[in-house]
């Protein structure tokens, strides 16, 4: 894995920044595979992805679509990559694998307003710190964009 971003959440919930952020790694040429902590929440963000805008469109998936390795955005909460992804957004509270390291980059987006979602990612980093990891922090910034930070 070249690098990890950690995107704290401030002012959006995740299933508002997510479009964001997968519109963007589409923009770059990027397959993304987002593993969410739950089945639940995997299916919830894949209905959400078809309905939070009007005038866009997102290509995704997930398991009960079928065909994942023709989807550009994979969504699942497993520990796989079938759409043979080079990029991860892992949601705070989805495992962590040996496997990650294959990603070209990983995101861990987190909600800044939830203790256990803070600390998961308090954790996270310093596990990857001690690895020796390429790893930088991300804000959301008052226009709604991300700004490195620190």
């Amino acid at each position: 894995m070249s690098e990890v971003r950690f995107h704290h959440l401030e002012r959006r919930r995740v299933d508002e920044a997510l479009p964001r952020i997968l519109e963007r790694a589409l923009e770059e040429g990027r397959r993304v595979l987002v593993r969410a902590s739950s089945e639940e929440m995997a299916a919830a963000l894949n209905e959400r992805l078809w309905t939070y805008d009007d005038a866009s469109f997102l290509p995704h998936g997930a398991a009960r679509d079928g065909d994942p390795e023709t989807q550009p955005i994979f969504l699942t909460c497993e520990v796989e990559n079938p759409n043979a992804a080079t990029m991860l957004v892992r949601l705070s509270g989805a495992e962590a694998a040996k496997s990650d390291e294959a990603f070209e980059l990983a995101l861990l987006v987190f909600d800044g307003r939830d203790e256990a979602s803070l600390a998961h990612a308090r954790a996270e980093w310093r596990r990857l710190k001690d690895e020796g990891r390429a790893i930088s922090y991300w804000r959301e910034g008052d226009e709604g964009g991300w700004e490195r930070a620190r």
